[in-house]
């Protein structure tokens, strides 16, 4: 087991996009081992490699009873209902908050080895695959939060025991949720 350290709440690469990867080898196959094994670790439901520190557009998820990995991933939106539910975050540990997100998406991406992959996911998978992919683009579910849950939110953070006290800027996805209030 290769679990790493989880970047915390307020580190610059949760706040930067994340690159393509371009070369599936031995150092991605890696990276996918060790996103899992600290995933598992900690108990999560999915991990992103910017969260172990890497740059890189990978994510592992398991939850709903489905496992596994996307590489480069991009996901569509099946149908306009939308769901509203706790979410929470290995980065901002021990705390959750209610997040709108769409309530079904398909998403592509490749695995480790370089064949395409496709996930379709509801409720908790689909929850995961947007709260991930997001992760690749330097934002984080507080981003989404409606203002005054952000600010709830926010102050939660800076009395936690493990906040040093970093507070980034909130971001905008660029993947728009339908009704999301600022």
């Amino acid at each position: 087991m290769t679990v790493q350290p989880i970047r915390l709440f307020g580190d610059p690469v949760l706040r930067t996009a994340a690159t393509e990867v371009t070369d599936f080898d031995k150092e991605l196959r890696t990276l996918v081992k060790d996103l899992w094994d600290t995933m598992q670790n900690a108990g999560g439901a999915g991990l992103a490699a910017p969260q172990l520190g890497v740059g890189l557009r990978v994510f592992t998820y398991h939850c709903d009873g489905f496992a596994g990995h996307l590489v480069n991933p991009t996901w569509d939106v099946v149908g306009e209902e939308m769901q509203d539910g706790s979410e929470g975050c290995l980065s901002i540990p021990g705390m959750s908050w209610d997040c709108k997100r769409h309530l079904h998406v398909v998403a592509k991406g490749w695995n480790m080895h370089g064949e395409p992959v496709e996930v379709e996911g509801t409720e908790t998978l689909a929850r995961c695959i947007q709260h991930e992919s997001d992760h690749l683009d330097g934002v984080l579910f507080l981003d989404r939060l409606d203002a005054d849950t952000r600010k709830q939110a926010m102050r939660e953070i800076r009395q936690s025991e493990w906040f040093d006290g970093t507070v980034p800027t909130l971001k905008q996805s660029p993947h728009p949720l339908f009704g999301r209030s600022s």
